[in-house]
């Protein structure tokens, strides 16, 4: 979760109070925003943004590999390699990091752009899964460092480098490198746009955190989840983030349970 504004620079500020020290405003609109996301789950979701890419991710991440993976190496090769890769995801599936890791450790440096980058996703997953964030993060920034690799397979690797270490960072540090990321029509606009959103109200930007959760809560390219989190995100930060009231009241209504199953 997003750490708690730590300037006095407000004008609700308790007298007498100790330099640092977070404003009364500071405190409740922290709290609502509290309760807000411990609603949605957002609580977990800011907790565990260094979740490890699940078999389900990682194979969407094969298939974006596979132009560059079948264009840069010989038959024989991606055989190899596919083979490596795809019992790298069944390990996975079985919850045998370790044994992950193992069978993608040839590809890491000495496999194709494709494969070598996909051993780095599966290693920084298995090394979340076994507590080792830094490892995790290290092997997130050799894949943005990879100048090889494909500008799409470099944001996500970014997004993942930041968000696993999210709370380590400067909220300067976090709009700074995701800020070209989080502006709409990106196809990372709403991971990037969050992050840097969160990042923004730590650092007391209330307006600009407001605008942009509102803004990712209005682009329908976005997931549902995430546009209702980001709406009630902006909605404590005073921003209407609602275009459509009758077609909010259409979503809300589908997504609730039938009457007959409350309370089962």
């Amino acid at each position: 979760m997003a750490r708690t504004p730590t300037t006095n620079n407000t004008p609700d500020a308790q007298p007498g109070a100790p330099a640092g020290t977070p404003s009364r405003e500071d405190e409740i609109l922290m709290r609502e925003i509290d309760d807000a996301v411990r609603q949605q789950d957002t609580v977990q979701f800011f907790q565990k943004y260094g979740v490890a890419l699940g078999s389900a991710v990682a194979l969407i991440i094969v298939g974006m590999l596979g132009y560059w993976w079948w264009d840069s190496t010989s038959e024989a090769a991606l055989e190899e390699q596919s083979e490596a890769i795809v019992s790298a995801l069944d390990s996975v599936e079985a919850n045998d990091f370790a044994g992950a890791e193992e069978k993608v450790d040839g590809l890491v440096d000495d496999g194709s752009v494709g494969a070598r980058s996909m051993a780095r996703f599966l290693k920084a997953a298995a090394a979340i899964e076994q507590g080792e964030t830094d490892r995790a993060v290290e092997l997130y920034a050799s894949i943005v460092a990879d100048e090889e690799a494909p500008q799409s397979l470099r944001d996500l690797a970014l997004i993942r480098e930041i968000s696993t270490n999210f709370d380590d960072r400067k909220p300067a540090d976090i709009i700074a490198k995701l800020e070209g990321l989080a502006v709409p029509g990106n196809p990372y606009f709403g991971s990037a746009g969050e992050l840097v959103a969160v990042a923004h109200l730590e650092a007391g930007n209330r307006e600009e955190a407001g605008a942009l959760f509102s803004a990712i809560s209005q682009d329908e390219t976005v997931p549902d989840t995430l546009r209702n989190r980001t709406r009630q995100m902006a909605g404590l930060l005073g921003v209407d983030a609602i275009v459509d009231v009758n077609e909010l009241i259409k979503d809300q209504t589908s997504a609730a349970p039938p009457a007959g199953a409350r309370g089962q």
